[in-house]
């Protein structure tokens, strides 16, 4: 990973007005371009898209047929970001990337941790192993208040982030697309070839930072693809953490709409038919516009929605479906 900053760029970040639009397949009919801006712009007051990011390497060993990289990362100018890359042992060339979004579950300490150790509500194989078994290098970041930034309670952060016109999701989502454009600049990553994936919050991240960021050509999203109005129906808000909660973005985006945004891109979503964080008629609505958006861009194929009879957690059939979706399509 380099020193030297990647600029990349969303375009203009002027808010645009929904006014009209009646559907995700007519939203997605608009300029992507303009909605990627829109939704940005709903982020707060986040540090400057191209201020320059950096990494210092602080280490590396062995670890369970893989070589773990320590490092620790400069991406938004207020506090350094812990964070893992894992890749092949004996891999060369440029490998497909993936980042890989940790999830929430109460697990403050846990952070970027589950990438290399897992969760209860995970397969066994952690994910480090089993993306560098399939070849691909990849990187995981301690977001705001979880792991190594674990010093501050999320509600703390939140309030302190909202007096500063900042929101904690949107600090979140701005290091993530940082994390990208530093990833993307390693020798060993093929920058054409790069997914992110990830089980709950590490979910929702997943769908947003590809919505956001077009050089993700694969998103897998495990466990969190909530319909917003399904959740307000069923009263169920508290289900979620307050890091989860954007103001004004029911104004301006429907989820359906934010993952149009990935279209023609391959998608996977996986969902448990017994998660009360997803609401199977808010998966029903998001499974049957995502379907018409890809059908309208030729693609079909690159949209898919796996339900299992479970709760909150990740099913030996869905760990098998997400390998082959990437190897299929990264």
């Amino acid at each position: 990973m380099t020193r030297r900053a990647v600029l990349g760029s969303l375009g203009g970040l002027g808010v645009m007005g929904t006014s009209g639009m009646t559907g995700t397949a007519q939203t997605a009919a608009t300029d992507p371009a303009a909605r990627r801006a829109e939704l940005y712009a709903l982020l707060g007051q986040v540090p400057q898209r191209d201020r320059p990011v950096s990494g210092e390497k602080l280490g590396e060993a062995s670890r369970d047929g893989y070589i773990l990289e320590t490092w620790r990362l400069d991406l938004n100018g207020v506090e350094p970001v812990p964070a893992y890359v894992a890749r092949p042992r004996q891999a060369s060339g440029r490998r497909p990337g993936v980042i890989f979004d940790h999830s929430h579950g109460g697990g403050y300490a846990i952070g970027k941790r589950e990438f290399i150790e897992g969760r209860s509500y995970l397969q066994p194989t952690p994910y480090a192993k089993e993306l560098t078994d399939l070849g691909y290098v990849a990187i995981c970041i301690d977001h705001w208040v979880f792991g190594e930034r674990s010093h501050t309670s999320e509600a703390d952060m939140f309030k302190a982030m909202l007096w500063r016109g900042q929101v904690l999701w949107g600090m979140m989502v701005y290091d993530s697309l940082r994390a990208t454009d530093l990833f993307l600049q390693r020798d060993d990553v093929d920058p054409a070839r790069i997914a992110t994936l990830g089980m709950s919050m590490g979910s929702t991240m997943a769908w947003w930072l590809a919505a956001l960021d077009e050089r993700i050509k694969v998103t897998v999203d495990i466990n969190c693809l909530t319909d917003f109005q399904a959740l307000l129906d069923r009263k169920a808000l508290s289900l979620h953490g307050v890091y989860y909660y954007v103001p004004a973005l029911l104004t301006h985006f429907t989820a359906a709409q934010i993952n149009a945004l990935i279209a023609p891109r391959a998608h996977l979503g996986l969902a448990g038919l017994r998660d009360k964080l997803t609401p199977v008629e808010g998966l029903d609505r998001i499974d049957r516009e995502l379907q018409q958006v890809y059908a309208a861009h030729g693609h079909p194929e690159r949209w898919s929605l796996l339900r299992y009879d479970v709760e909150h957690q990740e099913t030996a059939e869905g760990r098998k479906a997400i390998v082959a979706f990437l190897q299929r399509f990264l």
